[in-house]
């Protein structure tokens, strides 16, 4: 499900997309559908980009907008046929690797720039499963010090939130890892609340 359309970008691996409304499509996305910690799917000529929303904004410009209305705004429609609602959502992107067409999957930067319009889509549990299982059908996390080093504040939130996504359904020993990558993001939480 198409959920969103890149717009910007603040840095190689972190970009920006505008969630697609009901002017853009019949069917838009629900709020669930792009929420926080949602993996996404931007796919490129040779390779799926994967990333995962880490923030969301509001865009709302008539917010300043105090000044008097000649109309209500359901008749703006109309006497101003040309007048869209403007107001939307911005959601922050993080990536996290790529998908070539021969399904080999590489944790990390990736080497390719989104461009401006790139379609961005919702990732099933089945292909986030996927994304992170091995040849050897071992759970992998290599993104860690990506998430670490670039969603700031919600760093530890994100990392807890993806735990949670893969511990539903993943084999013992895996669980047990995940049991320990959150004691531990716990005790950093704990720690960086010592230091304020």
């Amino acid at each position: 499900m198409k959920i969103a359309k890149i717009v910007s970008s603040n840095s190689h691996i972190d970009y920006i997309g505008r969630v697609v409304d009901a002017l853009d499509t019949d069917a838009p996305p629900q709020a669930e559908d792009f929420g926080f910690a949602q993996f996404v799917n931007l796919p490129l000529e040779n390779e799926d980009v994967v990333g995962v929303i880490y923030n969301s904004m509001l865009v709302n410009p008539e917010y300043a907008n105090f000044g008097p209305r000649l109309s209500p705004k359901p008749e703006l429609g109309n006497f101003s046929p040309d007048y869209l609602n403007e107001q939307g959502f911005l959601i922050g992107i993080l990536l996290l690797g790529v998908k070539d067409r021969a399904d080999k999957i590489v944790h990390g930067v990736p080497r390719r720039v989104v461009p401006a319009g790139q379609d961005v889509y919702k990732i099933e549990p089945r292909e986030v499963r996927k994304f992170h299982t091995d040849e050897n059908e071992c759970l992998q996390i290599h993104y860690y010090s990506q998430i670490v080093a670039h969603a700031g504040l919600f760093a530890v939130p994100l990392l807890e939130a993806i735990i949670e996504q893969l511990h539903l359904e993943c084999s013992d020993s895996d669980k047990q890892r995940l049991g320990v990558l959150k004691q531990t993001l716990a005790w950093q939480r704990t720690m960086s609340g010592m230091r304020l």
